[in-house]
C-alpha cells in the first residue's frame, strides 16, 4: 500500500493521543491544575492532530462529516463516534481536575475505555480488510492497542507500566512482521483465483493492464525491498523499544524521559511506515506485482 504521509501521521500521533488520554483517565498520574491541563494539552493536541491529518488522505475532507451515519456497517464511521465521544467525555473529566481539583472517578473510566475504543476501531478499519493478507489478522488490534498503551504508559511518566508495555508492544510488533510475511501466501490468492482462469492450469501475466500508471497502482501497490525492510524493521525496534526502555532502566531525570519519548514517537513513525508500505493489496495481482 501507498505509504501516504497523512495516515502515517495520523496512525501515529492519534495512538499516542489517546493512549495518554487512557492513562489520564485512570488516574495516572494523579495530578490537578496546570500540570493537568499540560497533559491534557499534549493528549488532545496528539488525538486531534492526527485525526485532522487524516482527512488529508481525502478527496473531499469537507465530507468528512459524512463518514459518521455509516456506523452499522463501516469500522470508520465508529472510529469517527468513539474519537469524538472520547475526546467529550475527557474534555469533562479534565475540566474537574484543571478547574475544581477535583476527579470524577467514574467519568474518567468511561473516557478511558472509549479512548481505548477509538484505538481499536482504528485497528480494525485495517484488520477487517481481507483484501490486504497482511493486515487480515488478530494480530493487527494487538499491535495497535499494545503500541498506543505503551506509548501513553511512557508520555504519562508511568515508568513501570511503560517498560512492560514497551517489551510487550515490541515483542508483538515483531510477530506483526513474522507472521504478515507469510499471510499473502496462506491466504490462497493468487493469479489463478484473481482472474479465474486456474481451472485450465498456471496463469501469468502477458502484459501489463495499462501503459502508464493509474490510481490503483498508485494507492495499492508500493514494492519495498527486502533488504530496506529489514533494515528499517531493525531502526523502529531499536528507537521505538529498545532505546526508551534503555533510558528508563538509567536513574531517572526529565531530560532521559524527554529523550525515551522522541525516540519512540520516531520509531512508531518508522513502524508505521512499515505497516502500509509492506502491505500487499491483491488488486496487484493483475500487475504481475507479486
Amino acid at each position: 500500500m501507498h505509504p501516504a504521509p497523512s495516515v502515517i501521521i495520523f496512525t501515529t500521533l492519534s495512538g499516542l493521543g489517546f493512549g495518554l488520554l487512557v492513562f489520564l483517565g485512570l488516574g495516572m498520574p494523579a495530578t490537578t491544575g496546570l500540570n493537568a491541563f499540560i497533559f491534557f494539552a499534549i493528549a488532545y493536541v496528539l488525538a486531534v492532530g492526527g485525526l485532522l491529518a487524516s482527512t488529508f488522505h481525502l478527496g473531499h475532507p469537507e465530507r468528512a462529516w459524512k463518514a459518521f451515519s455509516q456506523w452499522r456497517s463501516s469500522w470508520l464511521s465508529r472510529e469517527g463516534i468513539c474519537a469524538v465521544a472520547a475526546l467529550l467525555v475527557m474534555a469533562v473529566y479534565g475540566a474537574g481536575l484543571v478547574f475544581f481539583s477535583t476527579q470524577w472517578v467514574i467519568l474518567g473510566w468511561v473516557g478511558a475505555l472509549l479512548s481505548l475504543g477509538t484505538v481499536f476501531t482504528t485497528s480494525m478499519i485495517y484488520a477487517q480488510m481481507k483484501t490486504v493478507p497482511r493486515w487480515h489478522m488478530p494480530w493487527t488490534p494487538a499491535y495497535f492497542l499494545t503500541l498506543s498503551l505503551a506509548g501513553g504508559a511512557l508520555m504519562a511518566g508511568q515508568v513501570t507500566l511503560a517498560i512492560v508495555m514497551l517489551i510487550l508492544s515490541g515483542a508483538i510488533t515483531v510477530a506483526t512482521w513474522i507472521i504478515g510475511d507469510s499471510q499473502f501466501a496462506k491466504s490462497g490468492t493468487d493469479m489463478e483465483t484473481a482472474t479465474g482462469l486456474g481451472a485450465i492450469g498456471k496463469v501469468r501475466a502477458f502484459e501489463p493492464p495499462h501503459t502508464g500508471t493509474n490510481y490503483l497502482m498508485r494507492e495499492f501497490i508500493h514494492v519495498v525491498g527486502r533488504k530496506h525492510s529489514t533494515n528499517l524493521r531493525i531502526i523502529a525496534g531499536l528507537l521505538a523499544f529498545v532505546l526508551p526502555i534503555i533510558l528508563l532502566l538509567l536513574p531517572f531525570n526529565h531530560v532521559l524521559a524527554a529523550l525515551a519519548v522522541i525516540s519512540h514517537i520516531a520509531g512508531v513513525a518508522v513502524a508505521r511506515w512499515l505497516f502500509f508500505a509492506e502491505a500487499e493489496h491483491v488488486v496487484g495481482l493483475y500487475y504481475g506485482k507479486r
